[in-house]
């Protein structure tokens, strides 16, 4: 099956049509959950504390439905209009911008307290334009992104690298950027499960944490009981909770955003809903 970097461009390959199936399938949607929770996992954000996040490539706003239920603020930046699009008719809490993160990213130098992007890296490897070229494109994003960080932050990337080459194309403008890291490979072993992660660090160089098939990251933080616990809380319907509706309307405020206020009514279950 032919990689969908090689079929179009992303403004392309995701008009309309392709943004609403991607978004409405159920099966991408678990994917793109799970992948967002383990590269926020890949942070270390600190615990109990909500961060000012960058989600690149953020399309409809999967991942960054992610950052909400974790308590995050975001901004999300992509190229397909029609993905935004459809974030915008979701109503999801970030603010998201039409951008080429081959551009560069338009953000005032230490922004934010960390970035992730699921399933977008991989696209600045081809060169969609006789005037693209991906080393230059590579180079220029992070250097940009290294800039609009905060000096203790990371920036973790799902990606899907072609062959070897490609991924030392990758880390290795990443290194010339300024930033620290590697790839994390969860699940080595296994054709399905198997993914990347390219974790960069703007604060020093650390060991990188350990992929999923291992107990414990080398910095001896265990991940294991907070997934089950996430994984857990997937099939409860979190977002129909009244604490949750409570924490979503305290950010809708801050935002400046006009919310209906409290009563004990809120999130109670409507007779005839489901």
């Amino acid at each position: 099956m032919s990689r969908p970097e090689h079929l179009a461009p992303p403004e392309i390959f995701y008009n309309e049509d392709e943004a609403r199936k991607y978004t409405q399938n159920s099966r991408i949607i678990d994917i793109q959950v799970q992948m967002s929770e383990r590269a926020i996992e890949l942070l270390l954000l600190p615990e109990d504390q909500s961060c000012f996040l960058l989600d690149i490539g953020c399309g409809s706003g999967l991942s960054g439905s992610v950052l909400d239920d974790q308590g995050h603020f975001w901004v999300g930046m992509d190229i397909s209009q029609a993905m935004l699009d459809i974030a915008i008719e979701r109503e999801v809490e970030g603010d998201v911008i039409l951008s080429d993160m081959g551009q560069g990213c338009p953000f005032k130098a230490g922004s934010f307290d960390g970035a992730i992007s699921i399933s977008a890296l991989q696209w600045l490897c081809n060169a969609d334009k006789s005037h693209h070229k991906p080393v230059q494109r590579l180079y220029k994003f992070f250097c940009t992104l290294y800039a609009c960080l905060s000096r203790s932050a990371r920036a973790v990337f799902q990606f899907y690298p072609e062959n070897a080459e490609q991924m030392e194309l990758v880390t290795s403008q990443a290194m010339k950027a300024g930033f620290y890291g590697g790839v994390v490979v969860d699940y080595p072993n296994s054709t399905k499960a198997k993914k990347y992660f390219l974790v960069l660090m703007t604060g020093g160089n650390v060991p990188l944490p350990k992929g999923l098939d291992s107990e414990e990251n080398s910095q001896g933080v265990s991940y294991t009981s907070k997934r089950e616990r996430l994984k857990q809380q997937r099939g409860k319907s979190l977002k129909s909770g009244r604490n949750w509706i409570l924490e979503k309307k305290e950010r809708r405020r801050r935002q400046g955003k006009e919310v209906r206020a409290d009563s004990k009514y809120t999130g109670r279950k409507r007779s005839g809903r489901f």
